[in-house]
């Protein structure tokens, strides 16, 4: 059963055609990659998924009840978002930011417990940020604040995992950490269901994958049938060339 499904949706994008209804199943265990080019609208879809943008038409599915049945806690108890950019307003340790992941599950006044800061710190760890926990958010590079945001996810602990580009800003060594993350999480339960760029990370650790065309056009389905190389090229308006390495399939741009 998919705990998170959609019903005719169709994303809302000013001046560009309805394009196809999206009826998505995503289940427990699966890692859903959305590929797509610039302004295909792959951070809207997202967004809307987390009831953070209203759809032009049709439903977001929650274990099966629509997100406008569910208040923003309940939801927040099922379904956690990684944004692509942040804004850090107020000045906060690492560790406290991590801690926020735990509010869904806190009644009002209610202050963090030892249970709580052991998760934030697992989660932490887990990212390779553990040492930065006392550090000031605004002082750490790009690729430190995405791993703590992830980190935040992971100590938030939701059935669904929603990510808008998780590898941005992150060095190759913490990409592939993130990715065998995102995997291990789906492998223990979660669904996972993430924009991405890179057509071999999509290839390496996702199960499924949903192309979007910046016509409002969409296909998906599961990662072998959908990552061939005549349908990337129409995607991307851009010749591939594929060469296989220990067994795996790489696209690599041809001039």
């Amino acid at each position: 059963m998919s705990v998170l499904g959609t019903r005719e949706l169709i994303i809302n994008i000013p001046g560009r055609p309805d394009g196809s209804a999206l009826d998505l199943s995503i289940e427990p265990g699966q890692v859903w990659g959305v590929l797509g080019p610039n302004g295909a609208g792959k951070t809207t879809l997202i967004h809307t998924l987390a009831g953070l943008l209203p759809a032009r038409a049709g439903q977001v599915m929650l274990n099966g009840t629509s997100l406008k049945e569910l208040k923003r806690r309940e939801i927040a108890r099922q379904l956690g978002l990684v944004f692509q950019e942040r804004q850090d307003s107020f000045p906060a340790t690492v560790m406290e930011t991590a801690l926020i992941g735990r509010h869904p599950w806190l009644s009002p006044w209610e202050h963090e417990q030892g249970e709580d800061q052991a998760r934030a710190n697992q989660a932490l760890a887990a990212l390779d940020v553990a040492q930065l926990s006392e550090r000031l958010l605004n002082t750490l590079s790009g690729g430190e604040r995405q791993r703590v945001a992830i980190a935040t996810l992971m100590t938030q602990n939701p059935e669904i995992w929603l990510l808008d580009e998780p590898t941005n800003h992150l060095d190759l060594h913490h990409q592939v950490k993130v990715m065998s993350l995102l995997r291990d999480q789906a492998s223990a339960g979660k669904a996972v269901f993430l924009c991405v760029h890179d057509l071999n990370l999509a290839a390496r650790w996702c199960s499924h994958v949903l192309l979007l065309y910046t016509s409002g056009d969409a296909c998906w389905g599961p990662v072998e049938n959908m990552l061939v190389p005549d349908a990337l090229e129409k995607l991307y308006n851009q010749r591939l060339t594929t060469v296989e390495v220990d067994g795996s399939l790489l696209f690599v741009p041809t001039v």
